[in-house]
């Protein structure tokens, strides 16, 4: 080759080679926008969710800071903040954004109906306005649904397993979560059956004002308040002797006496496969909304000494963990 014919060959390889790489290196850096509901960072449910959902992509070929980038925010619970961190997160031109909880979902729906967002732990994303069916979505939102409300009927039934001297209920529940609705009424058709009476509360002072009369329990529906100020509410239960069910496990690990409910961190590991099909092109209106797979019974068997309370051996058999 003549040393004019290489140095025109090197002069344009040196052109062409950076705009290759250029290409290569915007094709594999894609942008994940995480928006958290009831949570802080530091939350250790925050990190198992978290570390389920990244392993889900390593798992399917994306690693953080190399091929994806995900930018995180955590809503605490508060509606304010949770709408300014959506509007926050749609500015970063995000490729998919995962939202947790209705909350955040809705958030991120009110600032864009274009950007694709799977959703975890929404109890009824229909009647939120989220998609046109579960098996359809139809618009730019999927994801993965918590409980049917027949739950609430199961949770009646294992609080009067585990407390057959309770009489009456109070189900602490959140008058915005539109799952609430549901629940109460699920948990309404099974009094009768059970022999208790029922009443709705939804603060702290209700829980006191309620345990000042005898045989009292509690049924604790699933809440983006309520998981963020989860300590608090849990000592306060077990401080004024109520045998209580919650509905994620989270909540027997900080006390409470025990929990059934879906596995919510194998959520975080499912829509790791919902965000990885979408990064490679499918559409979430195409994509069904999915049920739990996985429940977990949990007991506290500390509280239940604490509560004076003997765990019938039949339920310890059926736990998925006790906790000691």
């Amino acid at each position: 080759m003549r040393r004019r014919d290489f140095i025109i060959l090197l002069a344009g390889a040196a052109v062409i080679w950076p705009l290759e790489v250029r290409s290569q290196q915007e094709e594999r850096t894609r942008r994940i926008g995480w928006l958290g509901g009831s949570l802080v960072a530091n939350d250790p449910e925050s990190q198992a969710r978290k570390a389920a959902f990244l392993q889900g992509l390593r798992e399917l070929g994306w690693t953080e800071g190399q091929n994806v980038r995900i930018d995180y925010r955590w809503g605490a619970g508060s509606a304010d903040i949770i709408r300014k961190h959506a509007a926050e997160l749609i500015a970063l031109a995000p490729d998919v954004t995962l939202a947790i909880a209705s909350q955040a979902a809705y958030a991120l729906q009110q600032e864009s109906r274009t950007v694709p967002t799977v959703f975890t732990q929404v109890p009824d994303p229909i009647g939120a306005g989220f998609v046109d069916s579960l098996a359809r979505p139809g618009g730019n939102a999927t994801g993965f649904t918590t409980f049917e409300y027949g739950f609430g009927a199961k949770w009646l039934e294992l609080l009067k397993q585990i407390a057959p001297g309770v009489k009456r209920v109070a189900v602490l529940r959140d008058p915005a979560n539109p799952a609430g609705s549901g629940q109460w009424g699920a948990i309404q058709s099974a009094a009768s059956s059970a022999g208790v009476e029922l009443t709705s509360i939804s603060t702290r002072r209700a829980i006191a004002a309620f345990a000042r009369q005898p045989n009292g329990g509690l049924i604790m529906t699933g809440s983006t308040t309520a998981a963020g100020r989860r300590d608090a509410l849990v000592a306060l239960i077990t401080r004024q002797k109520l045998p209580a069910i919650y509905p994620y496990r989270y909540y027997t690990a900080s006390g409470g006496l025990f929990s059934y409910g879906p596995d919510t961190v194998d959520q975080y590991r499912r829509a790791a496969g919902y965000v990885d099909r979408i990064l490679k092109g499918e559409r979430p209106a195409d994509l069904p909304v999915q049920a739990p797979t996985k429940f977990e019974l949990v007991i506290n068997l500390k509280t239940a000494k604490a509560l004076g309370l003997t765990v019938p051996p039949s339920l310890l058999a059926s736990a998925n963990d006790v906790i000691e």
